[in-house]
This record gives structure tokens, sequence and C-alpha cells, in this order.
């Protein structure tokens, strides 16, 4: 018995420890430049902060616009903050339902066919969109909601022929797609919905010449109700070695 007592009184104290988190991180937070700082999960933050004035106007602009694009390199927090904007829209009652949508296009390399039906085959391309939806739902809400068709997670080649009236449409991967593409989802919009574009024109696994987000989005710069942010390197929340890299590469 008093051994018993002992273990739970050691595993009360591990989780103790382990679950504890600052509410406001400071000086001591942790970075990659100071891996023994204080971490807190973005899971446990309800409200997404903005870390540059060109992710601030991005979300500004979310909440003002119905149609929004974000076009910027890797790590700028393009499809997390689409996200999180999603998820707060959803939780504020302000949409009835999440879609998002991505291309189902691999990154230079072919891994023929996948086995399993439909879901299991576009699983791997849509990945990074479960990811951030897990991070701000959790998995079992997360799991809930889509079971219930409030969060759909669809590829561009099953959007045709869909008005999406009362959704927040995000459109990950936008590089990936031809203008024809963005064209037919760009027209998808319906009443009371908002959708954002997010992409990085300089980053395409489509032959050279066939993306159409850099010609949409000059495009689309002339219609005064619709916002284009451009993110740049200052605006990286990756490893501060990303920002490094693409000054480069």
């Amino acid at each position: 018995m008093a051994k018993r007592s002992m273990r739970s009184k050691s595993r009360e104290s591990y989780s103790n420890q382990v679950n504890v988190h600052p509410l406001f991180p400071g000086k001591g937070a942790w970075t990659p430049h100071n891996p023994d700082g204080d971490y807190r999960d973005r899971k446990y933050v309800k409200n997404v902060k903005a870390q540059s004035e060109a992710q601030q106007q991005f979300m500004d602009a979310i909440d003002a616009q119905s149609v929004v694009l974000a076009l910027g390199p890797a790590g700028t927090g393009k499809t997390y903050l689409a996200i999180a904007k999603a998820v707060e829209a959803l939780e504020g009652g302000r949409v009835g339902r999440i879609v998002l949508s991505r291309p189902a296009v691999e990154a230079g390399e072919s891994l023929g066919f996948l086995p399993g039906d439909l879901n299991e085959k576009l699983a791997p391309y849509l990945r990074p969109l479960y990811d951030a939806l897990t991070e701000r739902l959790g998995v079992k809400r997360l799991k809930a909601l889509i079971a219930d068709g409030i969060v759909e997670i669809a590829p561009v080649a099953y959007m045709r022929g869909r008005t999406l009236s009362e959704c927040f449409v995000v459109i990950d991967e936008a590089q990936n797609c031809t203008y024809g593409q963005l064209k037919m989802l760009l027209t998808r919009l319906g009443w009371r919905s908002t959708m954002v574009l997010t992409g990085d024109p300089d980053q395409t696994d489509l032959l050279p010449g066939m993306s159409g987000l850099a010609d949409i989005a000059a495009r689309l710069e002339r219609v005064p109700e619709i916002p284009v942010v451009r993110l740049g390197e200052r605006d990286i929340v990756r490893h501060p070695l990303v920002a490094s890299m693409l000054g480069v590469l």
C-alpha cells in the first residue's frame, strides 16, 4: 500500500511538472537558440497574435473582406493564420462550415499508386491542413467536426460545380494550381462566406509557366475589395535559418 501511494504521488508530481506552462512566455521563452527556455504549445493559446506587421495586415484583411490572397515564402504563417481565423469564425458563429482545399501535387518525386480508399490516398497531400487543424481544435474535436461535415478537407479537383455559402474556405498551396483552377475556385464563393488563398509563386511544383497564382494575384490587385497581402523574409516565424537560406537559395 505504501509503495502504491508513493508511485501515485510520483506520477502526480511529474504530471504537474510537464503540464504547467507560462501564460505569457517572456525573456526565458523557448526559441531555436534557447532550447532550455520555457516551451508553450500553441494549442493552449486561445487567440493567435501576429508576429509582424504583414501578418497583422493579413489577419485584418480576413476580418474585413470576403476574398483575401496571401503570398509569401515558406514559414511566414500563411496557412496557420488562415486556419486559425477559420476556426475563430466557426466558433464565433459567423460561418457554419470550414472548407479546406489543396492541390494533390507531389513535390518533385512520384509516389506511385497509393493504397486505400480515396481519403487514405489523399491523406499525405492534405496532412499539413490536418496538422494545423489539430493544433487549433484537438484530435477528438476535429474528428467529430469532420464526421458531422462541419469541417471538410477536399482536393481541388472535387470543387467544381459547388457554391460555398456560409463557409470559411481556405485554398492552400495555391501556387500548384493553374490559372483555370484558381478561377474555378474563386467563383465557388457564395453568400456570407470568406475565401483565403495562400501560396508562394516562387515555390511551385508545376512545370514552368503552368502556375496561375502570380497572374491571378496581379489581376485581383486591381479590385479594391480584394486585398493581396505579400509577406517576405522578415515575416518568417520558423527557425531563423529558414530566412537566411531563402535569401541565398
